[in-house]
């Protein structure tokens, strides 16, 4: 029987949560801080998480730390929510976490761009070709960041693999994800807005049906407002939660996205829910910039 991954592409059209991943006084992953957090998210009604995503800090992990993050993640969610485990780098390495993931009970996984200087569309195929190839029983998606890559590529590498199901598109142009979208088949994927709050509006006016976001670590209910407003066509109100959420985000994206996670940390640090410790190559917020942060999530919270 052919699967068709109805789950997965459900899960797909939601706020796609990328957790955090907390960093004890001695440099470890701290597992309680990392398991107070995914329950938070779960409590509040997130339902779709991906461990070992960039706001987890996934390259900066060890590929042993990335396997705990995986366990710890599908261990504390159970049947609560589903899980798209983020794999990457050599296709001997994803294909295995990809195992790893779908033995612990991950439904997807989430193919990181590939961190290769010489990345041809034929070679993009290829890849994820390969990945997907080798875990077909999972929903797949491809986190795009190439915005060299046209639509085509994306509904080549679906007609071999169709356990490719959705598509988290992270390059940041309106337009170019309208062209891609229909280029690759606009109804044969799930769209994710793969670059959160500050972009789902325009790139729902397009096509997509979820977004990615690291903001949810923070607050929870400001994420879910904004995907039910967007869920309704309520752009006015959608906005809204664009305004409030607004300068987080420019903290966030200010010079070329180096506090990214920097900032999510500090606002979690500020509530007291996990340290601020992030690992090269970002930095913790420098003293002057934290208490704005602090003002931000004590606003949400309050």
């Amino acid at each position: 029987m052919t699967t068709t991954f109805e789950a997965q592409r459900a899960a797909l059209a939601d706020v796609v949560a990328i957790p955090v991943t907390p960093f004890a006084e001695d440099g470890t992953v701290d597992q309680d801080a990392h398991r107070a957090l995914l329950r938070r998210l779960l409590d509040a009604g997130v339902t779709t998480l991906t461990p070992n995503g960039n706001t987890g800090e996934y390259y900066a992990l060890t590929p042993e730390e990335r396997r705990l993050v995986t366990e710890l993640t599908l261990d504390e969610v159970g049947d609560r929510a589903a899980v798209l485990v983020g794999v990457g780098h050599d296709v001997p390495t994803a294909v295995a976490s990809a195992r790893h993931g779908a033995e612990l009970g991950a439904v997807m996984i989430m193919v990181h761009q590939p961190v290769h200087p010489y990345v041809s569309q034929s070679g993009w195929v290829d890849y994820h070709r390969a990945i997907a190839s080798a875990v077909p029983g999972l929903g797949v998606v491809p986190y795009i960041r190439n915005a060299q890559l046209p639509g085509a590529r994306l509904a080549e590498l679906a007609d071999h693999c169709p356990n490719v199901v959705g598509v988290k598109y992270a390059v940041p142009d309106a337009t170019r994800f309208a062209a891609f979208a229909r280029d690759a088949g606009l109804d044969r994927f799930v769209w994710v807005a793969g670059l959160a709050e500050p972009y789902a509006p325009s790139y729902f006016s397009a096509g997509a049906t979820g977004f990615t976001s690291g903001l949810v670590n923070v607050a929870p209910a400001v994420s879910l407002n904004m995907i039910e407003a967007l869920r309704a066509g309520d752009y006015p109100a959608a906005m809204k939660v664009w305004e409030q959420i607004r300068r987080f985000e420019e903290l966030r994206a200010a010079n070329g996205s180096a506090d990214n996670v920097t900032v999510v940390k500090e606002a979690l640090a500020s509530l007291g829910l996990c340290r601020r410790d992030v690992r090269p190559p970002s930095r913790t917020l420098p003293e002057g910039e934290r208490a704005e942060v602090a003002a931000i999530a004590a606003g949400w919270s309050a």
